[in-house]
């Protein structure tokens, strides 16, 4: 039996005497694509925050693709297959797109600690960053610096780095925040294309995104998961809509 791309159980976060995550139990299938919903200061960014290796859980265990990666640093994680993006973008202003994705790509390739490689001569580098520009749509922004881009092309950059190391479990915070409808579109299109073959985790306000996107709904009140089902079950669960959703779920 495939083990699931990750797996909560019994995860408790506190931090001093105020406890935070209360006992969360999820799996998560490989190739889902599943959204973590709920309100302001539910928890949602704590639990990405335990699942990424930012925080160490105070009890309980996580799983990625089987192994234990309980308290591991995020950067153990990362090369074990999971990457993330984060609320407030996260780029390298000072260098062009295409310099920023050839970075992410670096460690994936084996090119790890290494001070008699020129970056120019790394071909397989160099490729695997052009393929990802082409499926961003920013390979005509190529040589642009990253702190040049629009806040949409910005965050289209992040999603690219966040893929590159060609992570298996991608899991994105609140990705498309900021942003109009039409970039949303976007966006939404964007993270379906490339999340294609990989298990896709996020957090995310905007219920139209939510409903699009996700396979499953987990909903988080007061650092429990309340609820989790497929967009259609969650839309209609009562104990949902009191305790968040309300008509923007009926509305939808």
């Amino acid at each position: 039996m495939t083990a699931p791309a990750l797996r909560l159980s019994g995860v408790y976060k506190s931090f001093g005497k105020t406890e935070i995550i209360r006992g969360v139990d999820l799996e998560i299938p490989v190739g889902e694509r599943h959204a973590i919903i709920g309100p302001n200061g539910a928890g949602k960014s704590t639990l990405f925050n335990l699942i990424s290796g930012r925080f160490a859980p105070t009890r309980g265990k996580i799983e990625l693709d089987g192994r234990d990666i309980t308290g591991d640093k995020p950067f153990e994680i990362n090369r074990k297959g999971l990457s993330r993006s984060f609320q407030i973008t996260n780029i390298f202003p000072r260098l062009s797109v295409f310099e920023n994705i050839r970075c992410a790509t670096l460690f994936a390739l084996g090119y790890k600690y290494s001070f008699w490689h020129r970056l120019a001569g790394l071909g397989d580098a160099r490729e695997r960053a052009e393929d990802i520009m082409a499926r961003i749509g920013l390979s005509s922004r190529r040589d642009t610096l990253a702190g040049s881009l629009t806040y949409a092309e910005q965050r289209a950059l992040e999603i690219g780095i966040t893929i590159a190391g060609g992570a298996k479990v991608v899991l994105l915070d609140e990705p498309t925040a900021g942003m109009s409808r039409s970039e949303t579109t976007r966006a939404v299109e964007l993270i379906r294309r490339v999340t294609e073959n990989r298990t896709l985790v996020m957090v995310e306000h905007d219920m139209s995104v939510v409903f699009d996107l996700a396979d499953r709904i987990s909903v988080v009140v007061y650092g429990e998961v309340i609820a989790t089902d497929t967009p259609g079950a969650i839309r209609n669960n009562a104990a949902v809509q009191e305790a968040y959703l309300g008509t923007a779920v009926s509305g939808h």
